[in-house]
């Protein structure tokens, strides 16, 4: 029995070491090859078992929910946008599949910003508009709920800078399955067909090692990038970091000035050899965010699938993060929202709210856990925040409690905390006041813009149908993560305020956002 011991670890020694060197796998022996579990421990998978101990090297960073906070205490709140949808097409996959949802793959603002709502377009020099909307909450009657919509002002296609793109692709063994370097394929042939003669694009691989497989090339001769995606294969391990700083010394060397310069990862995010820390691709990602080039961070597969990487990279490197569950989503995000997926037209865009403590008792922004800022860091043009695409849409939700309100979410009234307002009867009218700060795709200093808002709330049924559909999202965001701040949690009630809202839904999702709710008991 022993000996039995000894061989096994040898043989997962070598296994190990060989991973380690980067060697290559082909499929056929793939399922020989070693496979990281959750806790670090190299196991030998069985092939009647793969899918139960690939599930288990899924990884999402932990998600606290923002609590209810007083403006007497804590009178500002501000986060950075995030126009990222991964965490709602990752949800789908699970949905579709029958899985449980991982708690923490729900991210609320993400699901509220997969949707497109019928925001107005900017009138004047700022490169957004400005939305707000006051109602009840669908969820705790006694509730109000504040919604916050920015509009980006959608640039035709001709008048977008030429494109400097470095798609960078992971081609290391834990590509090779259909739903990973395949679709990833045909993705990027959906993306090749919207680039233009004056675009370039470059590929870069990674997998034992890297290195570049298309030199700069013209967005016309879409055969050669398409031949070049064609010939891809999966095999070895996973030099991330490597990759990355490639595909950015690429993007600098072809940098277009006034351009769209720009990164595309495409990966399952399991990265293992090299930089592959969450610390180590941060500070490599910051470092290069310096440059002036932006990065788009595309998801692929399941099983060992590392959302927390994907989204920290996304995170610091002026970027955004999708998740590419089918060739549908491709078509969407790479196809038809091309312009606002890979054209930013504000960058380190910031919210800061200050909230009237005359009307609101408590405040709880929904969502945008890993997005809050400290309230110093809304004017310090070197902290980083999210960028906005041309006719991109980003939408933030406020959980209110007026004055006046009993609830079991805030502690009574505390001895040392009822400060008085000065000045509480000028400012009678107002809700709150919102400030906002975002910087030129090029620019390096950030503009500010202020609007304020009249504590007038209207009903639910006469409230619009984006504010019913967007509510309803969140209401079932904050089921799948089940929330401890929501009193009515019936699959019913979100689905009839879905239904009450659909509109504007040509291509189906709302539709198909019903379909799932109706899924989850």
């Amino acid at each position: 029995m022993k000996k039995v011991h000894f061989f096994s670890a040898v043989l997962v020694m070598l296994i190990f070491a060989g991973c380690k060197q980067g060697t290559m796998y082909s499929e056929a022996s793939a399922d020989t090859t070693a496979v990281e579990a959750a806790d670090n421990e190299i196991l030998l998978p069985n092939p009647d078992d793969a899918i139960t101990t690939n599930d288990n090297t899924e990884s999402y960073a932990e998600l606290i929910e923002n609590p209810f906070e007083s403006p007497k205490t804590a009178p500002l709140s501000t986060f950075s946008i995030d126009v990222d949808n991964a965490a709602y097409t990752n949800i789908r996959r699970f949905l579709n599949n029958g899985q449980p949802v991982p708690k923490d793959a729900v991210r609320v603002e993400e699901m509220v910003n997969f949707f497109k709502y019928q925001y107005p377009q900017p009138t004047d020099e700022h490169p957004f508009s400005i939305n707000t909307e006051y109602s009840q909450s669908p969820w705790n009657a006694k509730h109000k709920l504040l919604r916050i919509g920015l509009q980006g002002k959608n640039i035709p296609t001709y008048n977008l800078p030429a494109s400097n793109l470095v798609f960078l692709i992971d081609v290391s063994g834990s590509m090779s399955d259909e739903n990973k370097l395949p679709l990833l394929k045909e993705s990027m042939k959906v993306l090749v067909k919207e680039l233009r003669a004056k675009d370039k694009v470059s590929i870069v691989v990674y997998a034992g090692a890297a290195g570049v497989v298309l030199e700069p090339t013209s967005g016309e001769d879409k055969e050669t990038i398409i031949e070049a995606f064609d010939n891809l294969n999966a095999g070895g391990s996973t030099a991330g970091g490597e990759g990355i700083a490639l595909a950015y010394q690429l993007a600098k060397q072809n940098f277009i000035k006034d351009g769209n310069n720009r990164v595309i990862l495409a990966t399952d995010g399991d990265f293992n050899v090299g930089k592959s820390s969450d610390a180590d691709m941060e500070d490599l990602i910051e470092e290069k965010r310096k440059s002036g080039i932006f990065l788009t961070v595309l998801g692929y597969g399941m099983g060992n699938y590392k959302d927390s990487k994907m989204e920290v990279l996304a995170d610091k490197g002026n970027g955004n993060y999708a998740y590419i569950d089918n060739i549908q989503e491709a078509n969407r995000f790479l196809g038809r929202e091309f312009k606002g997926s890979l054209f930013a037209i504000a960058k380190d865009v910031k919210i800061q709210i200050e909230f009237n403590p005359k009307h609101v008792q408590a405040y709880r922004l929904i969502g945008y856990e890993n997005r809050k800022l400290k309230a110093e860091d809304f004017k310090n043009d070197a902290v980083d925040a999210g960028e906005l695409g041309s006719g991109h849409t980003v939408t933030a939700l406020y959980e209110i409690i007026p004055v006046g309100v009993d609830s079991d979410f805030i502690p009574s009234d505390l001895k040392y905390t009822k400060v008085k307002t000065d000045n509480e009867s000028q400012y009678n009218e107002e809700l709150a006041t919102i400030k906002f700060r975002y910087k030129k795709p090029e620019g390096e200093k950030s503009i500010e813009m202020i609007k304020t808002i009249a504590d007038q709330a209207i009903s639910l049924e006469q409230s619009s149908k984006d504010f019913k559909f967007s509510s309803a999202v969140a209401w079932f965001g904050l089921k799948l993560r089940d929330s401890k701040y929501i009193s009515e949690k019936s699959t019913d009630a979100i689905k009839r305020l879905a239904q009450s809202s659909l509109s504007y839904d040509e291509d189906g999702y709302k539709a198909e956002f019903i379909r799932l709710v109706e899924a989850v008991n």
